[in-house]
């Protein structure tokens, strides 16, 4: 997912050598640094080992940080190394597999089947038969409590190296949850939220069963719309039952052919999916990179679509407000100066940050506040910080009357569950502070303070890690594939749950693991001794 950090340099990147013994997390290699901020009366200048460049200041209001260390020589090699013994050894198991002596566990085509055009690819399986299998039992592990702060994991053994698990009936309580987007804690079953829901499904029931556009349309989702839209201080807002598909089935409504969209490199699956469903030509720019954004929105002005050279019916740009793998915020006062200056159109998804930044939980607009006009779609989802499940679209009144009846996800998906709406509701009122509570005064306070202070323990710690200083996605970098389970494993022998990503999620040499941090970790759970 991410290119080398020689190939990020853009804009107030900088690159310098950290001395040794000054700076523990960084005393390997390079580091990239962005730091933006405002200074009228100092001109760009070269850095030093304890300054940084300015740029564009006058579009910040404060400082702008982000670290992302180049993997050092040694372990780029030592990793790519550690991957070719394992293809080697993954070549000599198929050679066994094939000859019989070893159980063959994956789908295969039939003898009589051998003629006929292959339903499964060998060699593109290969990856997942020889390298993932080894390192499976850190993933889709079985939670069996609210995952909150900490939650509860039920033991599983296999005796077949990971192709099949079975259950010991034992439960592994009490264990540190580092991996969920519970960025705010609403994700209880206790206390304001859990009780209004609860009310909720007495009242409606769980499921609608029918659209929105039928016998779906309740009184608490026109609340829920309404409220969402005083929140982000839009005109109108829409309400959907399931993040992705709030990404994936309404881009193909606001694009289509003759349209050009402008793709982060790092961007989700959702936009991705959503963009190929458009039909629109997709153009992809570097990672928070604005001189590869400008570049092809000038191409685009001065090229128009291929063959014709007609001029685009709209130009689209899709970015995110964090970055889910790599704990980067967007750059979002350049990108909306950019879409000023070329004309384009901006899709902001907030998956990660509504609610996680800014003063008022209002996301990156908030968080550089910014004026929320200047994005014209604004998408965000309620599966993170409000502790629930589906998504939302705000901006234009306009924009939301012509999403309800071209809208996919609109006028063909169930309502979403009363008792979801609900907790919603609830969350954001206590966001707002609309709840009659000071509760919501210390959610967002206390998620800055936890972020901030998890990452400089980190860092003190000697690890690289990656990202913005105000992200809650905080991703430390493994590197080597053996590193992927034996971490994943290790920390779960402290009772400490986490996730650890590789190639293909990651570039092979960049795999890591990613903590999130949350307003319900205190400060003892942040110390735990396993870290």
């Amino acid at each position: 997912m991410t290119k080398s950090s020689a190939n990020k340099l853009t804009n107030g990147d900088v690159f310098h050598r950290a001395s040794n013994g000054k700076t523990s997390s960084r005393r390997n290699g390079f580091v990239k640094n962005h730091c933006l901020f405002q200074q009228p009366q100092q001109k760009n200048r070269r850095p030093n080992e304890n300054n940084h460049v300015v740029c564009t200041a006058s579009l910040y209001n404060k400082a702008f940080v982000e670290q992302f260390e180049e993997t050092p020589l040694l372990v780029a090699v030592l990793t790519y190394v550690g991957y070719g013994i394992l293809t080697i050894f993954g070549y000599l198991r198929d050679f066994l597999r094939h000859w019989g002596m070893e159980k063959c566990h994956v789908a295969r085509e039939r003898e009589e089947q051998k003629d006929f055009v292959p339903l499964y690819q060998d060699f593109e399986n290969f990856y997942t038969r020889n390298l993932y299998m080894r390192i499976r039992d850190n993933w889709n592990r079985p939670i069996c409590s609210v995952p909150g702060a900490k939650m509860d994991l039920l033991e599983r053994a296999s005796k077949d190296y990971n192709w099949t698990f079975q259950h010991t009936g034992k439960v592994v309580k009490d264990v540190i949850n580092m991996g969920s987007y519970n960025y705010l804690g609403f994700a209880e079953n206790t206390g304001r939220c859990a009780d209004a829901a609860t009310e909720s499904t007495h009242h409606y029931g769980v499921g609608v069963g029918s659209t929105r556009r039928e016998m779906g349309n309740l009184d608490l989702h026109e609340e829920l719309e309404q409220l969402v839209a005083r929140f982000l201080g839009v005109e109108s807002s829409m309400a959907f039952g399931m993040g992705f598909a709030t990404n994936s089935m309404n881009i193909p409504a606001l694009a289509g052919k003759g349209c050009l969209i402008l793709s982060d490199e790092l961007n989700h699956a959702s936009l991705v999916l959503g963009a190929r469903l458009s039909g629109s030509i997709i153009r992809v720019f570097k990672h928070n990179n604005m001189a590869s954004l400008e570049k092809l929105l000038r191409d685009a002005i001065v090229h128009g679509q291929p063959r014709t050279r007609r001029p685009w019916k709209k130009i689209l740009i899709l970015v995110e407000g964090i970055y889910s793998m790599e704990g980067s915020i967007v750059r979002l006062p350049e990108v909306i100066a950019l879409k000023k200056r070329y004309k384009a159109f901006l899709y902001l998804d907030e998956a990660h940050s509504i609610g996680a930044l800014g003063p008022r939980g209002g996301g990156v607009v908030d968080y550089f506040g910014l004026d929320p006009k200047d994005v014209d779609i604004m998408m965000g989802t309620f599966t993170k910080s409000f502790g629930a499940a589906g998504g939302y679209i705000g901006g234009r009144r306009e924009l939301i009357d012509y999403l309800r009846s071209h809208s996919h996800s609109a006028i063909y998906a169930t309502s979403m569950s009363p008792p979801v709406s609900q907790q919603i509701i609830t969350s954001m009122k206590i966001i707002m502070g609309e709840d009659g509570t000071s509760l919501g005064e210390f959610t967002q306070p206390q998620l800055s303070e936890n972020t901030t202070y998890f990452r400089r323990k980190l860092r003190e710690m000697g690890f690289i890690i990656y990202g913005n200083d105000d992200s809650p996605v905080v991703p430390m970098m493994l590197y080597m594939p053996a590193k992927i389970g034996a971490f994943g494993r290790e920390m779960l022998k402290r009772n400490i749950g986490t996730v650890v990503v590789g190639f293909p999620a990651t570039p092979i040499i960049e795999s890591r693991a990613r903590f999130c941090v949350s307003a319900a970790h205190t400060r003892d759970i942040l110390d735990t001794p396993g870290f």
